[in-house]
C-alpha cells in the first residue's frame, strides 16, 4: 500500500533532515525550503499532511497556509514555531484552520503521533465535501475547486500513468482495467507488495462514473476483527466503552464512490462472513445499531496471497472469493517486468529529484543495466527506496553506478535469515514451546520478505512496531535490525 504523503517546509536543510528522519519510514515526505517551491509541490502531488515552519523567507508559515486552505482545504495543516507568546501567531493559526501548533524543541516519538492523527483525519474526510470543511465559501466557487480537483485526481491517477511498454505482461491487465472501468463489476486485484495494487485500483476508480465521488482505502490485514468492523461499517454510541458518539464507518463515507480493500486475503473466517452479508444484501449494521443502513459503493480488493489456493485448502470462502472477484487482474512483479524498469525508474529519479529539490538531468546506462539485472523482491517499493537514496547523496547532476547499493550493484539480495523447515511438533513437549517457535519463525520469515523494514513487517503481521520490537527482543532476532 501507498505510503501517506508529507509536506515539510522548512528554509533550514537541518531541520528538514531531522523531520525526514523522524516520518520516513512511515510516510513519503516531500520538503520544499519556501512557499513558492512548496505551492509548486503541491500542483503536482497529493499531500495529506503539511508541516510548516512559522519563520521563513519572504511569507510567513501561517500566511501560506491561509493560502493553502483555500485551494486545497482537506490537507491537513500543522505549524511549527519556537516562539510560543506570539499573539499573531495563535491568531493567524486559528484563520488559517491549523490542525495543530507544535513549538520547538519538538519531541520525534510526540510529533510522530501528531502526523499519524493528522494523516487519519486527512483519510476519514469525505473527498467529495473535503472543499467545504471549515471555510465559507458561495457555492460557485466551490464547485470550481471541487471540479479543479477532481481533474487533477484524475490526471494524476489515470491509466496512462501506469508505467509499461508495449511488450510488459502488465499491459494486458491496463488494457482490460480500462475497458471495464465505467461497469459496476467488483474486481479482485493480485499481486505482490510493492507492484502498485492500489495505484490500479484508483486508476479504476478515477476512469468510472464514481470519478467524482471518494475513494476509501482500508488495510484489512494490520486490524483485529473488531477494530476493522468498526473502522469500514461504523459505530453507534454506547456499542462499547469509550464509544462516546456515533462514528460513520468507511462503507458509508465511500457512498457514491469505491471502496479500496487491501490485504483482503488476511481476513479471519468470522470477518469474512460479514463482508459477505454486506455484499449480498447492500447494506451495512454500525456495531451496536438496530437497524442496517443501505449503501451505494463499489468494492475493490486486493491480495498479495493465492486466494484460490486459500479457497481450496479451507482458509477464504469460497462464496466471498467469486463476489469479490467479478473480474481477477494480476500485476505482476518487477523481476518480470524488466522491459519496464527504465521507465519507472526514470519517473521514481524525477519524482525524488522534486522532492529533495535537486538536479538530475542523467542516469548512467549501466545504473539501468544493474536494475534489470536485480529480481527487486520489495518491487516497487524497494526501487523507490533505492532511488531516493541515491538522489539524496547525489553531489552532481547525474547518477553513477557509485550511488548503487551493493546489494543491487552485486546483483544479490541483502542477507536473509536462515529458517529452518518447520516440521510438524512430537508429541511431547509443553503446546506453548511449540507455538511460540512457530510465532519466531513467522516473525523471522516476515522480516526476511520486508528486507527487515519493521514498519511493513508489523503490519503484515498484524502487530503494533512497539509490539514487533519486544517480539524481536524476545526472540533475539533485533540484531538482525
Amino acid at each position: 500500500m501507498t505510503k501517506p504523503a508529507v509536506l515539510v517546509i522548512d528554509d533550514e536543510v537541518r531541520s528538514q533532515e531531522a523531520l525526514k528522519r523522524v516520518l520516513g519510514e512511515e510516510f513519503d515526505v516531500f520538503t520544499a525550503s519556501g512557499a513558492d517551491s512548496a505551492w509548486h509541490l503541491l500542483e503536482r502531488e497529493r499531500v495529506e499532511v503539511i508541516l510548516c515552519d512559522q519563520r521563513m523567507p519572504g511569507e510567513t508559515g501561517v500566511d501560506f497556509l491561509k493560502r493553502v486552505r483555500e485551494s486545497w482545504p482537506e490537507t491537513v495543516r500543522i505549524i511549527i514555531s519556537g516562539y510560543t507568546d506570539s499573539e499573531d501567531i495563535i491568531a493567524g493559526v486559528n484563520e488559517a484552520g491549523i490542525f495543530q501548533y507544535v513549538t520547538k524543541p519538538w519531541e520525534p516519538e510526540t510529533l510522530l503521533v501528531i502526523v499519524r492523527e493528522a494523516s487519519r483525519l486527512y483519510r476519514l474526510q469525505d473527498e467529495n465535501q473535503a472543499a467545504s470543511l471549515e471555510i465559507k465559501l458561495d457555492s460557485d466557487r466551490l464547485g470550481q475547486v471541487v471540479a479543479k480537483k477532481r481533474k487533477a485526481l484524475k490526471n494524476r491517477f489515470g491509466f496512462d500513468r501506469l508505467l509499461c511498454s508495449d511488450s510488459s505482461p502488465l499491459k494486458s491487465a491496463i488494457e482490460l482495467a480500462r475497458r471495464i472501468a465505467g461497469y459496476d463489476i467488483p474486481v479482485l486485484i493480485t499481486g505482490e507488495s510493492g507492484t502498485g495494487k492500489e495505484l490500479l485500483a484508483r486508476a479504476l476508480h478515477y476512469n468510472s462514473h464514481r470519478g467524482e465521488k471518494p475513494f476509501v482505502v482500508e488495510n484489512c490485514g494490520a486490524l483485529p476483527d473488531t477494530l476493522l468492523e468498526s473502522e469500514l461499517f461504523g459505530t453507534k454510541r454506547g456499542a462499547f466503552t469509550g464509544a462516546m458518539e456515533d462514528r460513520i464507518g468507511l462503507f458509508e463515507q465511500a457512498s457514491g464512490g469505491t471502496i479500496f480493500l487491501d490485504e483482503i486475503g488476511d481476513t479471519s473466517p468470522a470477518f469474512q462472513v460479514k463482508l459477505l452479508r454486506v455484499l449480498q444484501e447492500g447494506e451495512i449494521r454500525p456495531l451496536g445499531a438496530r437497524t442496517p443502513r443501505r449503501i451505494d459503493v463499489r468494492v475493490i480488493a486486493a491480495t498479495n496471497r493465492d486466494l484460490e489456493a486459500d479457497v481450496a485448502e479451507g482458509r477464504f470462502r469460497r462464496d466471498l472469493y467469486y463476489r469479490l472477484a467479478g473480474l481477477r487482474l494480476h500485476v505482476p512483479p518487477l523481476r518480470d517486468r524488466p522491459m519496464d524498469l527504465p521507465l519507472i525508474a526514470l519517473r521514481l529519479v524525477e519524482q525524488a529529484a522534486r522532492a529533495f529539490n535537486k538536479r538530475i538531468i542523467a542516469v548512467a546506462p549501466e545504473v539501468l543495466v544493474r536494475f534489470k539485472d536485480y529480481d527487486w523482491p520489495g518491487n516497487v517499493r524497494e526501487m523507490q527506496n533505492e532511488i531516493s537514496r541515491m538522489v539524496a547523496l547525489a553531489e552532481g547532476d547525474s547518477l553513477g553506478l557509485d550511488l548503487v547499493s551493493p546489494a543491487v550493484r552485486e546483483k544479490k539480495a541483502a542477507p536473509l535469515i536462515a529458517i529452518e523447515p518447520f516440521a510438524a511438533p512430537p508429541s511431547a513437549g509443553p503446546l506453548k514451546d511449540h507455538v511460540e517457535r512457530l510465532e519466531e519463525r513467522l516473525i523471522a520469515e516476515a522480516l526476511r520478505r520486508h528486507r527487515h523494514n519493521i514498519s511493513r513487517a508489523a503490519e503484515e503481521l498484524g502487530l503494533s512496531r512497539v509490539g514487533l520490537r519486544a517480539k524481536l527482543q524476545r526472540y533475539g532476532l533485533e540484531r538482525l535490525n
